[in-house]
């Protein structure tokens, strides 16, 4: 009997341990099947909204005409007088700043309640996460139609808008930032007997200070491009001048002013790159926390803490200077950081930033006076959009609202494919080459600096009015955000399993495939689901020039006073961005 006849059987316990060796992937559960029907559901209904909106090849190749037409009328450009240009240009960019100002003010103090670590309590936590969501949930133009009755045609009513909507970015990501700080520095503070306010200011705003300026220069790049929109609601500045043309049927000046939004977009995104590349290392650097072991990261972390943290009993050795007799004696304590280049250049930067500030404020019309008469109108105002109504109209607004939600998933799924692709590309360790990742990062830059508005009033031109336009500027704006998402998603994948693969002789397709993509795709589905959002309330202010959906009975509601249908409108569309952003929220927590 050969050496095989004389094995035991298996089993069926060796049989299915057997098999639960040979097993690469885990079993799937009840909550991944779960989440792959709902994407599949998503996907479906994409797919559905883009044959719904007959969105095809003969669509576009009628509208071609239309086009050519439309380049007949536009050209010649018609750019105002430099002057007229360059203070239209000025008025909205103090607009933009004052607005994105004010939000970091109102966001440092609401991200500490709503932090995890740094609330005042439960209750306290869950309403100052409720003002973020409901924030970033009400479109600005809402806000910019509230302030309208407050403040009337002019800068305020841009600020106000521009501020309050922006909390709802800035507060979220200042919060999430706060929660993932240090504790360390914190607590040698607690010990020391600092009070509540002197740890926040002493420990966590240094370390949070990188994000928040990252987060703020990033929101400056969206409310320039945002500020146009607000145009068509009576914000003063080049987007109410292009809304103007754009109502007078005056082609060659309305797309004057928007190619000058164009590259104002495109100089202030790559400015504030510049900005953050050159600022946010030095912040970092210094709120870094010490990685050396034994004795020269003791000293370097009592450098780093204030002189009485460094001193506390049992933590930290005193610093000591040597005598003349050859004893030690206690130095004398330093208070604040020596005058090195790099504080005058902090310094600088700081100073002229809030001279800006400041400047923008005036020109925006910011006072005390106006302030004053906000507060003494605020709750008349808010009474007039309390309580909700429909005048007449519910079925009319279901109906809207539904094809606003096509044109959101019909945008999204236009941009999808294309903006994974050139994520793919732009990421620097799935194309190994860094001249082709920039090439393709750069092409990502210059589709984001197209404001949606404008795609959507030139679309609309060509296509004429409805839901094809709204999806096809949707589509084309979904590529730059979600290119980028995508990208630094991939790029911010673990190298050591890339390399291990790199070492076994894998090829590029296979890393991508076996490594970096199945670590990245939560992820990226999260990212997905986060355009689909971005979208929906996108879709809600293009419905404003014409493109379809909720938007327009929005803003007709608003031309005509009826108020609490604005309220009704702005309800509806929370409760679908709610419904999405819990679905992204779980869909992550299941694929993480």
């Amino acid at each position: 009997m050969s050496a095989l006849d004389q094995r035991p059987p298996l089993t069926p316990t060796a049989t299915s341990g057997a098999t639960a060796a040979r097993r690469t992937l885990a079993r799937p559960g009840v909550p991944g099947m779960a989440a792959g029907l709902a994407l599949l559901i998503c996907l479906s209904g994409g797919i559905w909204a883009f044959i719904g909106l007959r969105l095809n090849i003969a669509t576009l190749v009628d509208s071609a005409g239309n086009a050519v037409d439309f380049s007949s009328r536009m050209l010649p450009l018609d750019f105002p007088p430099a002057p007229e240009l360059l203070g239209l240009l000025w008025q909205t960019l103090a607009v933009v700043i004052t607005g994105t100002a004010l939000s970091v003010v109102l966001s440092v103090p609401v991200a500490l309640l709503a932090a995890r670590n740094t609330t005042l309590g439960a209750p306290c936590r869950v309403v100052a996460r409720a003002v973020i969501v409901l924030c970033r949930a009400v479109p600005d133009v809402v806000f910019a139609i509230a302030a309208f009755r407050v403040f009337g045609l002019g800068g305020m009513t841009g600020v106000v808008a521009l501020g309050m909507h922006s909390v709802g970015m800035v507060g979220k990501l200042t919060a999430d930032a706060v929660e993932q700080i240090d504790e360390g520095p914190r607590t040698a503070l607690r010990a020391a007997g600092a009070g509540r306010l002197q740890q926040i200011t002493g420990a966590v705003l240094p370390q949070v200070l990188p994000s928040l300026v990252a987060t703020a220069l990033h929101r400056l790049d969206i409310n320039l491009r945002v500020s146009v929109v607000l145009g068509f609601v009576g914000v003063g500045g080049i987007g109410y001048s292009l809304a103007t043309a754009v109502n007078r049927l005056d082609y060659q000046r309305a797309m004057a002013l928007a190619l000058v939004v164009l590259l104002t977009c495109f100089a202030f995104e790559s400015v504030s790159g510049a900005v953050r590349r050159t600022l946010l290392p030095q912040v970092t650097a210094r709120s870094r926390r010490p990685r050396w072991r034994g004795r020269t990261a003791r000293n370097a972390t009592a450098a780093a803490l204030p002189p009485a943290v460094a001193r506390a009993p049992g933590r930290l050795p005193s610093r000591t200077a040597v005598t003349s007799g050859g004893g030690t004696a206690p130095a004398r304590p330093r208070t604040s950081p020596p005058w090195n280049g790099a504080r005058v250049r902090r310094t600088v930067w700081l100073v002229l930033a809030l001279a800006l500030v400041v400047v923008s404020a005036v020109r925006s019309g910011v006072s005390w006076q106006a302030l004053t008469r906000a507060a003494d109108s605020f709750l008349p105002t808010l009474g007039d959009f309390l309580p909700p109504g429909t005048a007449g109209t519910g079925g009319t607004l279901l109906d809207d609202l539904w094809v606003t939600l096509q044109i959101s998933l019909a945008g999204t799924l236009i941009g999808l494919v294309p903006a994974v692709l050139l994520g793919v590309l732009a990421a620097g360790n799935v194309v190994g080459s860094p001249r082709v990742a920039r090439f393709f990062r750069t092409v990502i830059l210059c589709v984001r600096g197209v404001p949606e508005l404008i795609l959507a009033i030139v679309l609309v031109v060509v296509t004429g009015l409805g839901p094809v336009a709204g999806a096809l500027a949707l589509g084309i704006g979904s590529i730059g955000l979600l290119g980028k998402l995508v990208a630094d998603s991939l790029e911010e994948v673990e190298p050591g399993p890339v390399r291990a693969l790199l070492a076994t002789g894998a090829r590029r397709r296979q890393v991508f495939f076996g490594s970096v993509l199945p670590r990245a795709w939560p992820a990226v589905v999260g990212h997905v689901l986060y355009q689909l959002d971005v979208n929906i309330r996108s879709a809600t202010l293009l419905g404003i020039v014409g493109a379809g959906g909720i938007g327009y009975d929005l803003l007709n509601a608003a031309r005509v006073l009826e108020f609490g249908v604005v309220t009704t409108v702005v309800l509806m569309v929370l409760a679908v961005v709610l419904l999405v952003e819990g679905l992204a929220v779980w869909v992550r927590k299941v694929y993480a």
